[in-house]
């Protein structure tokens, strides 16, 4: 989360591999195990075992079964840039992560006490960063490639699972801004936050942690409310820091509230299912202001998130379902001050294939005015601010094919619409076609 999003004392490039980390597989390990379709409700993919490696000869459930749960994923993403952009080309990013749950009842008689660790390991050439040029990053597991410790917490539940607490060192967005339908598509800008959160503020998504506090009450089945703390220290993203959770250089804290309502999920509800979110953040620290002039004290943001199921075929779970995002955040101190998206996810498509999905969506990021016009006030050629593009749009076709339980394999295209905008220069129109593989270890 370093790159573009906190360096906002002037304009920058948003081609590098930290922008893509910035963006990428926003999903804790957890969540990302949820198959396809999570915005209507669990499918049910091919029969058969659940993970790659299996049962280890009944290894894996006794370990379970005496409350130590293994858990890990491979991601791999090969896109080309076949039209527009910088450059053509291909190139190939993976990602791989293992960790493990801790069943502190079972292991030491703590009730409703789970420990989490996770670790995370990333290789590869960016797409974005390194041939189309643009801030969305065309593959959510782009971005610093290197391995790290991306969680150590405690998780522990109280008043009957009505509250839970987790404490440790961990993604805040674990917990707060996700929209897992948007995992049915490969560009970071739909899995699984708005990048409005990360490049305007100290808010950090998977696999980059910090220390804090999360807390999540259930008002009613329907009605979640979080909060919590969470550190604001740029440093950790660095790759000195992998594995060095300690490292100096707080600045200030995030401070998170959503209220989400979920439909559906009442006893006996014969609603479809959705997910909305509202939210607002502040972070404390103090930052360059945007465009040049000073210093800003805080940096803050409003999100509205929502996925709708519209139609089901019979009490099967076929269906449609339809998805928006709204993000606001002040030019003082926001790369993007406007987020818009939205788009929709079939599940169930051909005879025989229920827990296939296709996905079709669009995002567009508005660039900061305030950049656009210190750019135009200092670049070495005078130029006009009406000639650079006011923001970035990411349009994507997927195809999500469910070969096994742990296997899913996507076709993906995507066009990119002024990829220049925020690093100020006309680049034309981009088309990338890929395929993603995922599989649960």
């Amino acid at each position: 989360m370093t790159g573009c999003g906190l360096l906002i004392a002037a304009p920058c490039a948003a081609t590098t591999a930290h922008a893509e980390e910035d963006a990428s597989e926003a999903l804790a390990p957890k969540e990302a195990a949820v198959a396809p379709a999570q915005a209507a409700s669990a499918i049910s993919p091919p029969a058969g075992r659940e993970t790659l490696t299996g049962d280890w000869g009944g290894l894996r459930s006794d370990l379970k079964q005496g409350g130590v749960t293994f858990r890990g994923d491979y991601v791999s993403e090969t896109f080309s840039a076949v039209d527009g952009g910088q450059r053509r080309g291909t190139t190939y990013v993976h990602q791989v992560r293992l960790g493990a749950d801790f069943d502190m009842d079972k292991l030491a008689g703590w009730q409703g006490g789970i420990v989490h660790v996770t670790f995370n390991d990333r290789r590869g050439v960016g797409m974005s960063s390194d041939f189309v040029g643009n801030r969305l990053p065309i593959q959510e597991a782009a971005g610093g490639y290197y391995a790290r410790l991306t969680e150590a917490s405690i998780e522990q539940n109280l008043m009957g699972g009505k509250l839970n607490v987790r404490a440790g060192y961990f993604a805040m967005g674990n917990d707060l801004g996700g929209m897992p339908i948007g995992c049915n598509f490969v560009n970071a800008a739909f899995c699984a936050h708005p990048l409005s959160m990360s490049g305007d503020s100290g808010w950090y998504n998977y696999p980059n942690a910090r220390w804090g506090v999360a807390v999540r009450y259930k008002l009613r089945p329907d009605v979640v409310l979080r909060t919590g703390v969470y550190q604001v220290n740029p440093r950790l993203n660095d790759e000195d820091n992998a594995w060095n959770p300690f490292a100096g250089g707080t600045i200030g804290v995030l401070l998170p509230f959503e209220v989400e309502y979920d439909p559906g999920t009442r006893p006996g509800s014969r609603v479809l299912p959705g997910h909305y979110k509202v939210g607002v953040y502040y972070d404390t620290a103090r930052v360059n202001r945007q465009g040049g002039g000073g210093t800003v004290k805080g940096r803050g943001g409003f999100y509205i998130l929502a996925d709708q199921m519209i139609y089901r075929e019979g009490d099967s779970n076929r269906g449609v379902s339809l998805f928006g995002q709204f993000t606001a955040n002040p030019q003082l101190s926001g790369q993007i001050t406007r987020w818009y998206a939205g788009g929709l996810v079939k599940t169930g498509t051909f005879k025989g294939r229920d827990a296939d999905t296709i996905g079709l969506g669009f995002t567009h990021a508005v660039v900061d005015p305030r950049l656009r016009r210190f750019h135009v006030d200092t670049a070495p050629v005078p130029g006009s601010y009406a000639s650079l593009p006011a923001g970035e749009t990411a349009l994507e076709l997927s195809y999500g094919f469910q070969a096994n339980r742990w296997l899913v394999i996507r076709p993906d295209v995507q066009y990119i619409i002024d990829p220049g905008a925020f690093s100020f220069r006309s680049t034309p129109n981009a088309l990338a076609l890929g395929l993603q593989v995922r599989m649960q270890l």
